[in-house]
């Protein structure tokens, strides 16, 4: 049975991403192929999560590293915007003061952020940029609404090797459920959300191969070692896909941390 496989680079192939999976023209094991449903609205909001949360990770993976700050940007009670074509327009005012400050030290910005409105109306925006030296005190400078929250990626708590859980974080919506502790669904903890990053982000296409048969096991490339492995079983066909992220060696400087 055919395997696809998608190999994506970044930061000039030091760090690769490979997606393996089972060709979608078959059908479960044992099964003759059947005619696929129409997905039904759940399907294609969970299917949207994934590709947009996807698409972050990789830009995380290609524009950001360890040591890039992680921001939260909060409104006091009294400036709350009152929709959030109101808070775009906040953002859009502290961002060109932050991207000014950078041209002026002679530095290319990049970002990502997400403006989120709770359940209970307060207002925030997460924002990744990459670190200048002074970062955080050109971020708080620029926002004149409310508190500047600041840290490292690699030292929050939803960082993991391959960006994946802070991907999840940047992307969620009023859709996203979060997992209780025991097992099941929270409700939503957000009214609305708006995700976008910087113009000067593009990403390039995967290499795609097809390969004879599944392998068992997982093994990097020569020069290379594993940062982050992620199975599971695609529910339209049966079969299990993967997911793996490498990094060359001497590349990181010790700031992408093992598995171990």
């Amino acid at each position: 049975m055919a395997v696809r496989r998608k190999t994506y680079a970044f930061r000039k192939n030091a760090i690769v991403e490979v997606e393996e999976f089972h060709d979608g023209n078959y059908g479960k094991p044992g099964v003759r192929r059947k005619q696929r449903n129409s997905p039904t609205r759940e399907d294609k909001l969970r299917a949207n999560a994934r590709e947009k949360a996807k698409r972050c990770r990789h830009r995380l993976l290609e524009y950001f590293t360890p040591g890039d700050v992680i921001a939260t940007w909060t409104y006091r009670q009294d400036e709350r915007p009152e929709d959030m074509a109101a808070a775009l327009k906040d953002f859009q005012k502290a961002i060109r003061k932050v991207k000014a400050e950078y041209k002026r030290q002679g530095r290319e910005l990049f970002w990502i952020r997400n403006i989120e409105q709770g359940t209970r109306g307060a207002w925030h925006i997460h924002i990744i940029v990459n670190e200048i030296g002074n970062t955080m005190s050109i971020l708080q400078n620029a926002w004149p609404h409310g508190g500047t929250w600041a840290d490292r990626i690699g030292k929050c708590s939803r960082y993991c090797p391959d960006f994946s859980q802070l991907a999840d974080y940047l992307t969620k919506d009023e859709h996203s459920l979060e997992k209780r502790k025991d097992g099941s669904m929270a409700k939503p903890r957000l009214q609305q959300a708006s995700y976008s990053t910087s113009r000067n982000m593009p990403l390039r296409q995967p290499k795609v191969d097809r390969l004879i048969r599944w392998k068992p096991e997982v093994k990097p490339k020569k020069g290379y070692r594993i940062l982050q492995i992620f199975t599971g079983v695609n529910p339209m066909t049966g079969f299990m896909y993967r997911r793996y992220s490498m990094i060359r060696e001497g590349e990181d400087d010790g700031r992408y941390p093992d598995l171990d």
